[in-house]
């Protein structure tokens, strides 16, 4: 039986504090790094695979050290928030703000990229990674808007309830993917796992 296994970490606390970033492009702080060492300490991957924002990759490039290949691929970025990037909830209409969490296919922020879009985009990047790396365990370090989104393409979360999900920094969501069916079974192993994993 083939199965591929890919643990997605959220980053780290980031500098500047809680605010829609989105593309905005923060570093970590001193501990986000701590959070995310504690994540993956004496993990055995086969693969790191992360999204180009310096919160993911300039991690991912210090495990690249410890001689595991890295893969950056910008399909694996956070959604873009137009208007609201670097505002706080507070600073955005709360109507609208609601609106969005509720039905963020039909509330697009000005000038964010839209939710469809953004959808297909991990779709892709997900179909990508099963058929580039089949029966191999993976680090993927990405954003929580991303891991929220495989709930809906991977498991049917209705995307109403998308951000009912909670994702902490650097905590690991894992998902496998068993390929000798004839259609491929995607089970969530676990979610939100912050610290070491067992």
């Amino acid at each position: 039986m083939q199965i591929t296994t890919i643990d997605f970490l959220r980053h780290g606390e980031v500098k500047g504090g809680a605010y829609y970033r989105g593309r905005t492009d923060d570093a970590l702080t001193e501990k986000g790094w701590q959070q995310m060492y504690q994540a993956v300490v004496n993990q055995p991957w086969d693969r790191v695979i992360s999204s180009p924002l310096q919160r993911c990759s300039h991690f991912a490039e210090q495990i690249k050290q410890q001689d595991m290949p890295l893969t950056i691929d910008a399909n694996w970025q956070e959604i873009c928030f137009g208007d609201w990037e670097g505002k706080t909830a507070a600073q955005i209409n709360q109507h609208a703000l609601m609106a969005y969490y509720q039905d963020p296919l039909n509330n697009t922020p000005p000038n964010a990229e839209h939710y469809a879009d953004f959808l297909n985009r991990i779709r892709r990047a997900w179909e990508t990674v099963l058929a580039n790396h089949t029966g191999k365990h993976l680090l993927l370090i990405t954003h929580a808007g991303v891991i929220r989104s495989l709930f809906h393409l991977l498991i049917n979360v209705p995307v109403s309830h998308l951000f009912n999900i909670r994702v902490d920094h650097a905590s690991i969501s894992q998902f496998q993917c068993v390929h000798d069916t004839p259609k491929p079974f995607v089970e969530l192993v676990f979610h939100n796992k912050s610290g070491t994993l067992a």
